[in-house]
C-alpha cells in the first residue's frame, strides 16, 4: 500500500499498457550517413558565459539509428532518446525537420 508506486506518472505516456516518461529529443544538422542504418548527427547549444556574459556555442555529435536510411547530409533532424542499440547508439531518428538544398 504506501510501498506502492502508481504507474501513472506526471507526463508520462500510455503505450500497450505500459508507463513511460517523456523521451529527450534534440535537433542537429546530419554530417555523415555513411554507415548502414547509422546516421551522425552534430547538434548545437548556445550557452551564456558565467562570468563574461558572451553567448558561447558547443557542439556535440550523436550516433542515431535511421531504420529506413531518409536523412542525408545536411538534412535538419530530430532525435529522440532510446534504450542501447550498440556501444555509441543510444538516440533514433523521430523525423526530417528540413532537406538540404545542396545537391
Amino acid at each position: 500500500m504506501a510501498n506502492e508506486t502508481s504507474p501513472q506518472k506526471a507526463g508520462a505516456v500510455e503505450q500497450n499498457g505500459v508507463a513511460r516518461g517523456t523521451r529527450q529529443e534534440v535537433v542537429g544538422v546530419v554530417t555523415s550517413s555513411k554507415m548502414a542504418k547509422t546516421i551522425v548527427v552534430k547538434v548545437t547549444r548556445t550557452t551564456r558565459h558565467p562570468l563574461y556574459q558572451r553567448v558561447m556555442r558547443s557542439a556535440k555529435k550523436y550516433y542515431a539509428h535511421d531504420e529506413t536510411g531518409e536523412a542525408k547530409v545536411g538534412d535538419t533532424v530530430r532525435l529522440v532518446s532510446t534504450r542501447p542499440l550498440s556501444k555509441l547508439k543510444r538516440w533514433r531518428l523521430k523525423e526530417v525537420l528540413a532537406r538540404s538544398t545542396r545537391a
